[in-house]
């Protein structure tokens, strides 16, 4: 049986499924699900990340920790974090840039929060020479008492969301059901449901009819549990993904297979879904526990604020021409405002007794 089969028998039995179940199947059943069962990142798989295009992604976030840790008085132990870690390469250019400062390496424990057993075993293989025991958690619950710093990298862009799309009668939920030849297909609920009950933002309930908002409560369950974390114990949370900086209305639900977009209710468990992450529902709900929230920034100018034309400087110093092309190239792609540069933000969160990290000050 596959997951469509799946899918489609709990639809005959118990009637359309919202967008967040067909998600969350999509990409997390234990059986069929897109990230349970394969490495989907790099040139052979669906789709690259920041930390696979250049080494110098994860080298900057690591000194981002550095300096947050001595900002903090260096506490003598701190929980890194990383939320979703994919292969495991950011945490390893991480790791290895934080070398350069004795002290925070020697206070660290790492900890990668990650559902995949297939992912775990990548990272597992990434990491074995990182100079660190790796523990592995599947729910940020489990993670230890104690100073955190969490790293989140295109991790919220692929919880599962809802979408509503406003009728004359109000907001009606977007479903997933099945037409006459038994292909999944868009419906919508038969009747209206409160806004404020779906955690739609008051600013865009009068939107014009056709509108569609998407929510996320996935997102806004993990960053309370994250922002509770930090007013208890202290430390940061830096989260860098692709988003807008105010809710908005408009669908961003996208679906990728083999580096092209695809169909979004085709082959469900064998591409990968992701929406655009609301940072303004975001920050919102860390203010909520109390947090402080600093950006969203450009992705390109939290990086150009770190420094890293001179790492690239330092890594072209005596490359060969084809290897400098490369470096310089793959630096482009992270900060250019017709690549990563603008369409990515990076946004953090403090402790309300924090001062405000760089490069937010």
């Amino acid at each position: 049986m596959s997951l469509a089969q799946k899918l489609s028998k709990r639809i005959l039995k118990d009637g359309p499924l919202s967008l967040d179940e067909f998600m969350g199947a999509a990409l997390g059943d234990r059986e069929f699900g897109y990230y349970m069962t394969r490495d989907p990142f790099g040139a052979r798989g669906d789709f690259i990340t920041a930390p696979e295009i250049s080494q110098v992604f994860g080298e900057l976030i690591g000194l981002w920790c550095a300096a947050f840790w001595l900002q903090i008085e260096s506490p003598a132990t701190v929980h890194l974090v990383e939320l979703g870690p994919g292969r495991g390469t950011l945490m390893k250019d991480a790791l290895r840039a934080i070398k350069s400062v004795p002290e925070f390496a020697k206070s660290l424990e790492v900890h990668l929060v990650e559902m995949s057993p297939v992912l775990q075993k990548i990272q597992s293989e990434t990491l074995e020479e990182c100079g660190y025991d790796i523990h592995w958690h599947t729910h940020i619950e489990d993670l230890p008492e104690g100073v955190t710093i969490t790293l989140a990298n295109e991790f919220f862009d692929a919880l599962p969301i809802r979408q509503f799309i406003r009728a004359q009668a109000g907001w009606c939920e977007r479903l997933v059901a099945l037409n006459s030849k038994d292909q999944f297909e868009f419906s919508t609920s038969p009747e209206a449901m409160p806004p404020e009950q779906v955690g739609i933002n008051p600013e865009l309930v009068n939107s014009p009819i056709d509108s569609i908002v998407e929510t996320c409560q996935p997102a806004q369950t993990i960053i309370k549990a994250l922002s509770r974390r930090l007013q208890a114990y202290g430390g940061a949370a830096l989260i860098i993904d692709y988003g807008y900086l105010k809710s908005e209305v408009g669908e961003t639900l996208q679906a990728v297979s083999d580096h092209r977009f695809a169909d979004i209710l085709q082959n469900p468990g064998e591409q990968d879904l992701t929406a655009h992450v609301d940072f303004s529902a975001l920050a919102q709900s860390a203010q909520g526990e109390g947090a402080k929230t600093y950006g969203p920034m450009h992705q390109g100018q939290f990086l150009q604020a770190l420094g890293v034309d001179i790492r690239v400087a330092r890594l072209t110093n005596a490359t060969t021409p084809a290897q400098t092309y490369d470096i310089k190239t793959a630096a482009r792609r992270l900060t250019a405002e017709d690549q990563m540069g603008t369409l990515f933000k990076v946004m953090a969160i403090t402790a309300q007794t924090s001062e405000a990290p760089l490069p937010f000050i």
